[in-house]
């Protein structure tokens, strides 16, 4: 089942990273590696053409209180969100408290270690202080860099569909998945 979740007033600290609710004065950085041409299309969204379609989803963000900002030296580089899954595709973890995770990192930072350094911050959290059993996360079958990241970071095959994009296009899916158990026999 999907547990309820809410960063406001959570901050995770990493080697290079704060990883915090996002804030209105982020909406600049926001819009600057959202607009970018092959960021969003990673995970399923066309680049923003405005700033006034940045501020929208900066106001989900904010209010929807599942999604941290990834801070890098005061400068918002990308984002992390704990989504619902989809339960009733996944039976099978009905019995289990789990999430979702989504990620998305400014074009200028990757191949740089931060994306995996997020999420380990984050598996961290969701393991220890929210008692998830289990963690979901997903990439198209063509992204290796998303691939790589949820590789190093622990997670291991589940499931394989079908993903309808917000621009009408249907990419292959592959999900994965981090037990609590797993987690916690690597981090003992």
């Amino acid at each position: 089942m999907n547990a309820p979740i809410d960063v406001s007033g959570v901050a995770l600290h990493t080697r290079r990273l704060t990883l915090r609710p996002w804030r209105q004065e982020d909406l600049v950085d926001f819009f600057e590696y959202a607009s970018v041409e092959g960021v969003g299309q990673m995970a399923g969204w066309l680049p923003h053409k405005d700033t006034a379609e940045s501020q929208k989803i900066l106001d989900s963000f904010i209010s929807k209180k599942k999604t941290f900002a990834l801070d890098f030296r005061g400068k918002a580089i990308g984002s992390l969100g704990i989504e619902e899954y989809n339960e009733e595709g996944f039976p099978s973890l009905l019995d289990l408290r789990c999430r979702s995770l989504g990620f998305v990192l400014s074009k200028a930072y990757w191949g740089q270690g931060l994306m995996p350094e997020a999420v380990d911050a984050v598996t961290q959290w969701l393991f220890e202080e929210i008692k998830l059993d289990a963690i979901l996360c997903a990439h198209f079958d063509w992204n290796t860099q998303s691939a790589r990241v949820q590789h190093k970071c622990g997670f291991r095959p589940f499931a394989q569909g079908v993903y309808e994009t917000r621009y009408g296009t249907k990419e292959k899916e592959i999900t994965n998945i981090l037990y609590r158990e797993d987690w916690e026999a690597v981090h003992r």
